[in-house]
């Protein structure tokens, strides 16, 4: 053991995280803190404090990074087990839901931005590429959402029949349809403008209008209807 590794509990109340929060309230808290409070125990040669510190320099001290990792990821960092892995996934599986819910899809949908955030918690970091749509009723608002198709890292194949069949049972009037770039890339390939050209041709045969297609990415995302390309 570290002859110089002091335990949390030895030191001042008020450096202690939990005992922090409980005095200063929680946004008096680094990252790193907050993390220490998760991961409750450390070993013998280090604190939770010091595991959470590490974990975070790992990250590049970068929230978004962090919520990207898996279980493997979080299993591999010394200290961390498989119930200290699940504890954080649970909470930044949390912190994305959160972020979900600020957009209400009952609220009329009159910006490209309120779709980034409704689908940018649980599609920005997918390691795979994933094909949704949203449908709308006449107000816009959405009454449905519905995962088209799921790919690798390069792609994913589109059935307009299938968007189609479910616009007729929800009796849309309008769809907005999104996928995500695990690049990070929010510029839309040839492929991506090729598809966007056949579902807007055929949403008026499944009476319905194609209202946008959003590409959603780590680092933003990209408005076909906002560009000028729909």
């Amino acid at each position: 053991m570290n002859s110089n590794f002091l335990s949390i509990k030895s030191w001042a109340e008020e450096d202690r995280p939990r005992e922090k929060l409980q005095l200063k309230g929680v946004q008096a808290l680094s990252d790193a803190e907050l993390l220490a409070i998760l991961i409750a125990t450390g070993t013998r040669s280090e604190s939770a404090l010091d595991i959470a510190k590490r974990i975070v320099h790992q990250s590049n001290n970068c929230l978004q990074e962090l919520g990207r990792y898996s279980l493997h990821d979080l299993t591999k960092i010394k200290g961390i087990g498989p119930a200290k892995a699940i504890t954080l996934l649970a909470a930044f599986e949390l912190g994305k839901r959160r972020s979900a819910t600020e957009v209400k899809p009952n609220n009329p949908i009159t910006a490209s931005i309120q779709v980034y955030k409704l689908l940018q918690p649980s599609m920005a970091d997918l390691a795979h590429e994933e094909f949704r749509v949203l449908y709308l009723n006449r107000n816009n608002s959405i009454i449905a959402q519905k995962i088209i198709s799921v790919g690798g890292v390069a792609g994913t194949v589109i059935d307009v029949k299938i968007i189609g069949k479910a616009a007729l049972e929800f009796l849309a009037s309008g769809i907005i349809v999104a996928h995500n770039h695990p690049s990070g890339n929010t510029k839309p390939s040839g492929a991506d403008k090729d598809i966007t050209k056949k579902i807007q041709q055929a949403a008026p045969f499944f009476d319905c209008t194609m209202l946008d297609h959003i590409i959603v990415t780590r680092n933003g995302y990209y408005s076909f209807a906002d560009n000028g390309d729909l």
